[in-house]
């Protein structure tokens, strides 16, 4: 029988997306269902700039992190790899950056706690 694939970011939100913040920086944008959902993006054990700087291949203290709670929102940056529109850019509008971030298996721990909310 086949394994129950495991929950992913994407599960709890709204939306995941990605765009430019003008040519050297991309912004990743969580907008989470609920407040379980938000607690899970927001919880800085599981979603930090070690975290993104492994996903994004960027070093962790070059990442930002705004977490909104009023809006159930998450808010990453951090520094393109090449400058928009340049030689090597492989997404210039940075549209499909939110892939991995979207596809972050979250925690049993925080599974659960989002179940009994």
């Amino acid at each position: 029988m086949p394994e129950t694939p495991r929950p992913r970011l994407a599960d709890y939100a709204l939306e995941v997306r990605s765009k430019n913040a003008g040519p050297f920086w991309v912004t990743l944008e969580t907008f989470m269902r609920d407040e379980a959902g938000y607690r899970i993006a927001s919880d800085a054990a599981f979603l930090n700039e070690e975290v993104i700087g492994r996903l994004y291949g960027v070093p962790a203290g070059d990442v930002q992190i705004f977490r909104i709670p009023s809006l159930n929102v998450v808010k990453i940056s951090f520094p393109r790899p090449v400058s928009q529109a340049s030689l090597h850019d492989r997404d210039v509008h940075a549209g499909q950056h939110h892939v991995p971030l979207a596809l972050l298996e979250v925690p049993d721990r925080l599974r659960a706690e989002a179940a009994r909310a």
